[in-house]
């Protein structure tokens, strides 16, 4: 049904696994049952006007093999059908909560195969971004953002309300293995020359499936997501970081402003900055 989707601009769908006979064994009964329809569920965001989908499966359910191929033919298809491949893939796999053991599943995936199912991912659809959560420790979240992973969380709840009430110790959908504060992870990411970004600027100015994609394609999103990432960061660096989070930021900041090669957008991203500073904020390019 077109008209059960929201107005928006983005959808994730997280389809468990492609593989039908287990995928009907996860889901015995009720409206996830039908495997078809679920699967169909992008084409049926887009055909409701969704522009941005997301793709991801959960791997260690099945073969990795059979569903890493679903993933890349879903988002052929999406390529093919729609004009538009997956704004993002999502990459979980069975992790330990207080009621699953990985040991328990013949399927689940050892580190060394999750990061060689990131690089291939990262090579056969370079324009999407790719998704890594706190399910990870933070010596894996590293690696793989060596390997393509693009988008990472951080002070992650993972029970239905954790982030208004305080989580309970059997609410959690997994155990976070990366617990450290935001303000960690952002303090970490710079020790390793990444530019931390809060950027929603795309959706904000409608730069959205077939728009964003030929950017993304021709390399020219560089052009907005750089300087947007520089003046999120310096946001954050004002309203939340802890002291020495913010002289590190301030000055990746100053070294980074020099890599903008468009002379009147470094003038422009400068000012934002200066006014970033003296309290205006919600600048974007």
């Amino acid at each position: 049904d077109l008209h059960s989707f929201p107005t928006r601009r983005s959808s994730d769908l997280q389809l468990e696994t492609y593989h039908r006979e287990t995928y009907e064994k996860l889901h015995p009964r009720g409206p996830k049952h039908d495997y078809a329809y679920h699967t169909e569920a992008m084409d049926r965001a887009m055909d409701g006007g969704i522009d941005d989908v997301g793709l991801g499966v959960l791997f260690g359910l099945n073969l990795y093999k059979y569903d890493f191929v679903g993933l890349l033919m879903h988002a052929e298809h999406l390529e093919k059908a729609k004009g538009v491949g997956p704004h993002t893939i999502s990459v979980p796999r069975i992790r330990p909560a207080d009621d699953i053991d990985p040991k328990n599943f013949k399927n689940a995936i050892s580190d060394d195969i999750f990061m060689k199912i990131i690089a291939v991912l990262r090579l056969a659809v370079p324009y999407t971004g790719m998704i890594v959560s706190t399910r990870e420790s933070q010596s894996v979240r590293e690696k793989v953002l060596q390997l393509g992973i693009s988008q990472i969380s951080g002070a992650s709840k993972t029970s239905v309300g954790g982030y208004v009430e305080e989580e309970k110790g059997d609410s959690r959908q997994f155990e976070v293995n990366d617990d450290r504060t935001l303000d960690e992870v952002v303090k970490w990411l710079m020790d390793m020359d990444f530019v931390p970004s809060f950027c929603t600027a795309c959706y904000r100015e409608g730069r959205t499936g077939d728009r964003f994609m030929s950017l993304v394609k021709s390399g020219q999103i560089a052009n907005c997501c750089h300087p947007n990432a520089l003046l999120t960061l310096e946001e954050y660096l004002q309203d939340y970081a802890e002291e020495n989070t913010r002289d590190m930021g301030e000055n990746m900041i100053i070294s980074q402003l020099d890599l903008i090669p468009n002379e009147k957008i470094r003038e422009l991203v400068r000012n934002n900055l200066n006014n970033i500073k003296k309290g205006k904020r919600d600048f974007r390019i």
